[in-house]
């Protein structure tokens, strides 16, 4: 192969390479963003559960159930049905996975030992 013919083929696979980069790029960005939110949303998840399952448990012993370590921002509803207390968090508005219309929530229940009506 002459030294011509070497010129002419480089030439024409000149900007291949960027081209194949730039259609790779937002795949691989797309792909990075969507585990980096599963993780967090996992995180958030665990830190839901968590804080309704403290919340059920000062709820049922008759306490304040706002006093349990809950998430920044979640909303808390409390329910009472015959001898359980339950707890219901829900992330908040600005979380990470709300941002995409993924609401987050945990629900943990307790025996009602503070008997109130």
């Amino acid at each position: 192969m002459s030294h011509r013919t070497r010129r002419r083929r480089w030439r024409s696979d000149r900007g291949s390479v960027t081209a194949e980069f730039a259609v790779a790029l937002p795949a691989v960005l797309a792909c990075l963003a969507l585990c980096v939110g599963a993780v967090s949303g996992s995180a958030q998840l665990g830190a839901l559960t968590a804080g309704a399952a403290a919340a059920a448990r000062l709820a049922g012993r008759g306490d304040d159930p706002a006093a349990a370590p809950i998430p920044v921002g979640a909303g808390m509803g409390v329910e009472r049905a015959g001898s359980t207390v339950c707890v219901r968090l829900t992330a908040a508005e600005d979380a990470t996975l709300s941002r995409i219309g993924v609401r987050l929530s945990a629900r943990a229940c307790a025996l009602d030992e503070g008997g109130a009506p």
